[in-house]
């Protein structure tokens, strides 16, 4: 009987889509359940099923060894307090858990907040947090619609997470502090068994692949002869960039990556020391 590497996914919300978008892009193919009924389904290319669960459950269900991994955010492995290992952060599903107050409260700063109410649904980091600042709140643990506590009494400050912000804005609030940053991650139960341990390599090397390839570019150019030694001086690369003879005399063709970060600066660069015909194109894999 083939072994099947067991992977819980976040049936709904926001993780839910960009997951199974990763996993296909990992050249995993399976039925995809977002929006749907389904439960549970496997892949017919790569030893794998998956379970379908709600994001808070998933923790749980790694760390018993009901499934294998699972792709959950890393507010969530560290509310739920779950002894499981994070092996890959996946960027996607980025967000942070913040404190934040009444743009019209005198709570300017976390000290302001020592011994105040504070409304969250992440007690166990709130709490662990505010100890190691040698702080202690009243805190309402309460599972939905945490930016409205402020405004009706409930309390002083919450702690919810945030991506963009406008939220916070919406409801009159004022970000005070980080408490932690959050991204969807994959989580792995201790004590795999080896064979286990071998499909989870294999998933986790087409990860890397996928992930390294979303922050590069693939770039062609010409260039001068005269100005190349000028030229490759800009480019980074994987060992070095490739030169190839073009047909006119006295002209290359120079192909390179270039990190997504510094993209825009290494291309002016490139134009100022005399390159020309500057292409950009996709990577869809990099493997090293």
């Amino acid at each position: 009987m083939q072994v099947k590497f067991r992977l819980a996914l976040q049936k709904s919300g926001r993780l839910s889509e960009e997951s199974v978008r990763l996993l296909k892009e990992c050249g995993i193919d399976f039925q995809n359940s977002v929006g749907s009924k389904l439960l549970r389904a496997e892949s017919q290319n790569f030893p794998m099923e998956f379970l379908f669960l709600r994001d808070d459950d998933i923790p749980g269900y790694v760390e018993d060894g009901v499934v294998d991994a699972g792709i959950v955010g890393l507010n969530v492995v560290r509310e739920r307090g779950a002894k499981v290992d994070v092996v890959e952060e996946l960027g996607f599903g980025a967000c942070r858990l913040a404190l934040a107050a009444s743009k019209g409260s005198p709570y300017q700063s976390l000290q302001d907040l020592d011994g105040k109410r504070i409304a969250t649904s992440y007690p166990r980091i709130l709490r662990d947090y505010l100890a190691q600042k040698g702080m202690s709140a009243e805190i309402h643990e309460i599972s939905g619609s945490v930016e409205i506590a402020p405004s009706i009494g409930l309390a002083d400050a919450i702690c919810d997470l945030v991506s963009t912000g406008s939220t916070l804005v919406a409801n009159g609030l004022r970000e005070i502090e980080t408490v932690m940053q959050s991204q969807a991650v994959l989580a792995v139960r201790a004590g795999l068994p080896q064979e286990k341990l071998d499909l989870l390599q294999r998933l986790c090397f087409r990860i890397q692949a996928v992930r390294r390839a979303s922050r590069t570019k693939y770039i062609l150019l010409n260039a001068p002869t005269a100005r190349l030694e000028q030229i490759l001086a800009v480019l980074p690369a994987c060992k070095s960039p490739t030169v190839l003879p073009l047909a006119i005399e006295g002209w290359s063709s120079v192909h390179s990556v270039v990190d997504e970060d510094c993209f825009w600066s290494i291309i002016e660069n490139l134009k100022q020391a005399g390159a020309e015909g500057i292409l950009v194109l996709p990577i869809e894999k990099m493997v090293l």
